[in-house]
């Protein structure tokens, strides 16, 4: 089965230790129950048993540590594994992934430092049941790194005196590493150091979320760090400020398909046992049409994000085609993760609002992963720089398998500089689009081959290019090209059966279409390019016996297959 499904997990591990981390995970919730996990929530009850859950098992040492400064064979920093943790504590609540999440950020800038005696230090809490934070963005500013105020000031003895604000900081009430970014007073000379919330001159001021979550505002207020306190200066804290987030925001797409899958687990459950006017609820031909729709969307979500860790995992300083897909994750899997919520909310209805279902959770917290880590259409504005060499100047790669070898992901924590993201080359994209002749792909294809022919034939001029509205929607057309590429080419890893896959190009076929629309009827649109726009608008092939196959066989199959723990 190509969900999660904690009742029946089955997933094929490199290594025994592994399975038994993901077991033992599942098992803790499970035990807990679903109205533990509601009344925590409800309470805001900070997280204090799940914490020393991870301590005593050592859970995020194992995981989050790279190899060279582990213990065991064990250890390392494995992003196929750590997939499907994120996944898992999203299934169960947000709050849980929040924590963990947070630490994999404040621990980028320290694994990317060359700083081997704070790395030593940072083993070391991992080891004692330790959470981390990133002290980046400021409430002034948010994350825009430019106008950071967090000032260091160079001292007589060497030492230095940090005076300044951070907001909206997770774990900024427990870290004994906070990996704050600022500038050297007095310069433009950025530099990341550590703090530590138990020293006098850290104030924690308040948190700024009504939710289970820490999320801190903090003062430094003649905060002393020492020189051996310095995680990076310079380029270097510039980039690991940079590089840190491209590990970090991919994490958002899991959370995303975590509390989805739940989610579809309950409302399915609901709906097809449930009887109004002498029918089931999932007799109805529209109910059916929605729960197929969400489905759909779910399985192409995860078939992506897999697909896209294994771009992460094969990365070097010769292949960074990461660097699309990556942002792809944040941007287009948590936004369709609002759709597939929208979908099973409008099944469910009412039963949604419930104080005592996990769906409450997931309609609440579906809407924030798109708004972390750097918002929609920040990502979009990142991706559109690598139209011009994915359309037309193609490079060759081999092929790439699945990267689930149990091995460190070196390369994360050496990324190198950030510049040059329009010179990245991508492979074929139609590669993958060839590997299947099916009805609902041909009609996507067509789309494309529309979209590129707009793209050389009426390209933007510089105002549209300028114009981050237009682009936008420009980029919403790119995105999904992208997004079916890596579909594709993971279907036949995990054998995804045709009809399955078909059935996910009828969607794929009908956004094309809207965003199409949207983009034809931007103000600054010239005729030629609504021209184009029309052409592109296109009905998906309808197939009755292909719809009904992936109805019974993979959507309402899922009834009553999961329940959690009361």
């Amino acid at each position: 089965m190509f969900l999660l499904n904690p009742k029946a997990h089955q997933r094929d591990y490199p290594d025994d230790h592994s399975r038994e981390l993901m077991l033992k995970t599942i098992a803790w919730f499970e035990k807990r129950g679903k109205r533990k996990i509601k009344e925590d929530d409800h309470a805001r009850a900070w997280y204090s048993d799940f914490l020393d859950f991870v301590k005593q098992e050592k859970l995020f040492a194992a995981l989050l540590t790279p190899s060279q400064y582990g213990t065991d064979e064990n250890t390392r920093w494995d992003t196929w594994r750590n997939c499907e943790f994120n996944e898992i504590l999203a299934f169960y609540g947000l709050a849980y992934w929040y924590t963990w999440q947070v630490s994999i950020l404040g621990l980028g800038p320290i694994w990317m430092s060359k700083n081997e005696a704070l790395k030593r230090r940072a083993a070391q809490l991992l080891q004692d049941g330790a959470v981390f934070a990133f002290g980046l963005s400021e409430r002034a500013h948010g994350a825009d790194i430019y106008s950071t105020e967090m000032s260091l000031a160079p001292q007589p003895d060497g030492n230095y005196l940090a005076n300044g604000e951070k907001y909206y900081i997770g774990n900024a009430n427990v870290a004994p590493m906070v990996s704050t970014f600022g500038k050297i007073a007095g310069t433009d000379e950025y530099v990341f150091f550590v703090a530590d919330y138990r020293q006098d001159a850290y104030k924690l001021v308040k948190n700024v979320c009504a939710s289970q979550n820490y999320v801190g505002q903090y003062l430094l207020e003649d905060y002393p760090v020492a020189e051996d306190e310095i995680l990076s200066m310079g380029q270097a804290a510039w980039d690991s400020a940079l590089n840190t987030v491209n590990v970090g925001k991919y994490n958002l797409g899991w959370a995303s398909i975590g509390i989805c899958t739940h989610a579809l687990y309950e409302a399915i459950n609901h709906a097809a046992n449930r009887r109004l006017y002498n029918m089931y609820v999932t007799d109805f031909p529209h109910v059916q049409q929605m729960f197929t729709d969400a489905y759909s969307r779910l399985v192409a979500m995860k078939l992506f994000t897999l697909r896209a860790a294994d771009y992460m995992r094969a990365a070097s300083l010769q292949d960074r085609r990461y660097l699309l897909y990556n942002p792809m994750v944040k941007m287009k899997v948590t936004t369709q993760g609002e759709e597939v919520i929208d979908l099973l909310w409008n099944v469910i209805a009412a039963k949604g609002f419930e104080r005592d279902t996990y769906f409450e959770m997931a309609a609440r917290d579906i809407q924030a992963l798109p708004k972390l880590e750097g918002t929609v259409h920040v990502n979009i504005a990142l991706i559109v720089k690598f139209i011009p060499n994915y359309f037309f100047d193609h490079a060759e790669y081999p092929d790439l398998p699945k990267q689930d070898q149990p091995r460190n992901d070196d390369y994360l924590f050496d990324q190198g500089p950030t510049r040059g993201l329009s010179k990245i080359r991508f492979h074929d994209y139609g590669l993958a689009y060839d590997l299947y002749d099916l009805p609902n792909i041909g009609i996507f294809k067509d789309q494309i081959a529309l979209l590129k022919e707009f793209l050389a034939m009426a390209t933007p001029d510089d105002t549209q290019r300028k114009d981050i509205d237009f682009l936008l929607a420009l980029g919403e057309l790119f995105a999904l090209v992208v997004y079916g590429q890596l579909i594709l080419e993971n279907a036949p890893i995990y054998a995804i059966a045709q009809a399955l896959l078909d059935q996910i190009f009828d969607f794929m076929v009908r956004d094309f279409s809207r965003y199409a629309l949207q983009l034809y009827s931007k103000p600054s649109s010239t005729a030629t390019q609504m021209d184009y726009c029309q052409r592109m608008i296109r009905k998906p092939a309808s197939d009755e016996g292909r719809y009904q196959q992936v109805w019974t066989e993979h959507v309402y199959a899922l009834k009553d297959l999961y329940e959690m723990n009361p």
